[in-house]
């Protein structure tokens, strides 16, 4: 074997052994998934598709309802006195009220964002809605009702203003005492407020009406 054919082997031999090994490497590596601690709060009460089909045949009652929040007080609460917010050109959902929302609601005061505690609802239950388009004044209609209980809710988005006092430095005064100064900056506070009612249709040909708040 001549010396060009001993070189050229010599460069084989180490290349195919790095391959190998990276090849060996590559099959050992371990993916760690990511993290899931979402706690999945779900109705354990079955969900009736039959009936929730047969609540949203057309009937020949009305739901007129008007859809608005107002501001919260420091407390949480919103503030009686305060104008009202109408929703304007929101979607209004409309759900066939069962056993199976009743625990769903439920659940839902259950929520913790901070703890990942969330409620979620099966496939089917969302399929079975209606939804309207509120107008400017927060005005929106469901004709064709059937009697019944139907759960309606809405997600109103809106904003308030606030401010607060930005330090700019500080100066002496006559007296020789300090002075500090500030310019006042104003923004924008964003909002998203739920919306729901429970309502009762009890006659065919009846025109309820409902305040979503």
């Amino acid at each position: 074997m001549n010396t060009a054919n001993k070189t050229h082997r010599r460069r084989i031999f180490p290349a195919l052994a790095f391959l190998l090994l990276c090849s060996f490497n590559a099959s050992a590596q371990y993916v760690e998934p990511e993290r899931d601690d979402t706690i999945r709060l779900m109705p354990k009460t079955p969900f009736d598709t039959i009936s929730a089909k047969q609540a949203l045949m057309k009937g020949k009652a009305t739901i007129k309802g008007v859809a608005f929040t107002k501001p919260k007080t420091a407390f949480g609460y919103k503030a009686p006195l305060e104008k009202r917010i109408y929703a304007n050109k929101i979607k209004v959902i409309l759900f066939p009220y069962s056993p199976y929302w009743e625990e769903y609601l439920g659940l839902k005061k259950k929520v913790n964002p901070k703890k990942l505690k969330f409620a979620f609802i099966h496939p089917d239950a969302w399929k079975y809605r209606l939804e309207a388009i509120t107008n400017s004044d927060g005005e929106f209609t469901f004709p064709n009702m059937k009697p019944g209980k139907y759960y309606i809710e809405g997600v109103l988005n809106w904003s308030s203003g606030a401010y607060y006092d930005q330090y700019t430095g500080s100066g002496y005064g006559s007296y020789g005492n300090t002075t500090n100064y500030y310019e006042r900056k104003y923004y924008n506070v964003g909002h998203a407020d739920l919306l729901q009612k429970i309502v009762e249709v009890t006659a065919e040909d009846e025109v309820v009406k409902i305040k979503l708040k």
